[in-house]
């Protein structure tokens, strides 16, 4: 890169500033490769979106909004992108570091961006009534990012806020920042893929968040960091350049060991949370009440209520990683202002997302849970600890991690296990090895056309009254499924389908097959 160009680069932080003719390839065609691709010919660069497979809506579009589109195979840098000679890349998130576009991008010296910094470049577009852009929070986690960053969202705008949700929760940051009706605050949602590009450099488009929070971390996405090292350095940007409030969560050391370790700007505090007492800087529970000690103005003699857990309780929020996630999120509405009162109004309204802890239904004695959501070990452990001696169906496509942390961990607790998806090897060896006297019933999908209506049957057969029968798969639903919501959507249209039979929960004759 040339001494010009990387001056260029460094000038281009504000949307008023000169983009025209830039020359920039967008990597990927999904949401937040299209969001790029629109607002960088809106700026007037040239653009180059290169991608394996084009949806057909945005490769429609794309032409009305003056961008190309090549669609070539990318198992190296095609020969588009190679005389293009792009300035800067932006890549989705889905690019990971061993890709070989990715490698010879770096490999030629070209600026790499996501679409999170080229958003912060950008966030002036439409400003505050006192003429700033919006300011922007943080949230990131191996589990309950999502959850989270509606909580704190939730809480702003009741508190008056103009405030949406972005990112990785999925609305692209590019699409908030464009919006003309603007807004006071961005809850952005970061993934550990957008963090890793965030890492790359440190210079004149790294955001400045106003407070941000790493919930827990697990491994998770081993395959595409290459190690968990890497993808818990990469989640460690999170709090680079905080500005106000670095929330970590006191029951995960690491979270802790990330802000301790963050370059953040002179005067941001260190707030803890987690379910115990909270000293002070802390948010924690209190004899049955969510208490904030940091954001009071006598925090080493006083608290403010927050909610109790009877009334999270009402409202189907009181197992032990919600109200983590609600501390999390009251801390970063309390950095800016919103008032505990007003937090706790948020609570009164606020629904959890599908498949995230959600009642399906109760039949013959029995409750059944859908917690799709779980794609990884770490939510499933948040799980079963919520429900104790469950039914538990697991499995699916594990992504590098291993399974057998965690069955030594809750397996012993569970009443029976049915084992989907293409990985069950691993499942039932972990099962043989930590736990050799719990029930394993296994849905081979070679034998069925639908395996969540076997998972369910094979469930029911396991149950009895008073148990609880859990969807947490701990794996990515892909080998078998579109989405963990299709594999969700898929578990409850076949529980409500033996309600409606009034099926008994002991007609299916199953043998487990104990490991």
């Amino acid at each position: 890169m040339t001494d010009a160009l990387s001056s260029r680069l460094d000038s281009l932080t504000s949307w008023r500033a000169d983009w025209t003719g830039l020359r920039v390839a967008v990597l990927g065609l999904g949401a937040t490769g299209f969001s790029v691709a629109d607002t960088l010919t809106e700026l007037g660069a040239d653009v180059l979106v290169v991608t394996e497979q084009a949806p057909e809506e945005y490769a429609r579009l794309l032409p009305v909004i003056g961008a190309a589109l090549e669609e070539t195979a990318l198992d190296e840098a095609p020969r588009a992108l190679v005389s293009f000679a792009p300035e800067v890349v932006v890549a989705s998130p889905g690019f990971s570091p061993a890709h070989p576009v990715i490698r010879w991008v770096r490999e030629q010296g070209i600026a790499l961006w996501g679409d999170i910094e080229l958003a912060w470049r950008v966030r002036d577009k439409v400003v505050r009534d006192d003429g700033a852009p919006a300011e922007w929070m943080f949230v990131t986690g191996t589990n309950g990012k999502t959850t989270t960053t509606r909580l704190a969202a939730t809480m702003l705008v009741e508190g008056g806020l103009r405030a949406a949700p972005c990112g990785n929760i999925g609305v692209p940051v590019l699409d908030a920042v464009r919006d003309p009706a603007g807004f006071d605050v961005l809850v952005v949602e970061l993934s550990s893929h957008q963090l890793w590009y965030l890492g790359l450099h440190d210079g004149a488009g790294s955001p400045v968040p106003h407070s941000s929070v790493c919930l827990n971390i697990a491994d998770d996405h081993l395959e595409w960091h290459g190690s968990a090292d890497a993808y818990r350095a990469a989640k460690g940007v999170v709090y680079r350049h905080t500005a106000v409030a670095c929330v970590y969560n006191k029951a995960d050391e690491a979270t802790m060991r990330m802000v301790e370790d963050a370059d953040v700007i002179e005067g941001a505090r260190a707030i803890g949370f987690d379910l115990g007492v909270p000293g002070p800087s802390e948010l924690g529970v209190v004899d049955g009440i969510l208490a904030d000690r940091a954001f009071v103005d006598s925090r080493r003699t006083s608290a403010a209520e927050l909610v109790t857990l009877e009334e999270l309780g009402a409202r189907g929020l009181s197992v032990p990683h919600l109200v983590q996630n609600i501390l999390a999120a009251a801390a970063l509405a309390r950095s800016i202002g919103v008032s505990p009162s007003v937090v706790r109004q948020a609570l009164q309204t606020f629904e959890l997302d599908p498949h995230r802890i959600q009642l399906v239904a109760r039949e013959a004695g029995i409750t059944w849970i859908d917690d799709s959501k779980a794609t990884n070990p770490h939510a499933a452990i948040a799980s079963l600890a919520a429900f104790p001696g469950a039914v538990w169906i697991v499995g699916g496509l594990f992504k590098g991690v291993d399974i057998g942390a965690l069955v030594a961990a809750r397996a012993s607790a569970v009443k029976a296990a049915v084992v989907i998806g293409v990985d069950r090897a691993p499942v039932r060896e972990a099962f043989a090895r930590h736990a050799p006297d719990v029930p394993v019933f296994e849905v081979d999908h070679a034998q069925t056309d639908d395996v969540m209506s076997r998972a369910v049957e094979l469930a029911a057969h396991a149950a009895e009254d008073g148990d609880v029968v859990l969807l947490a798969p701990a794996a990515a639903s892909f080998d078998q499924f579109e989405t963990y919501g299709e594999r969700g959507d898929r578990f409850q249209q076949a529980v409500r389908e033996r309600v409606e039979r009034g099926s008994s929960h002991d007609d299916d004759g199953a043998t487990p097959e104990t490991s």
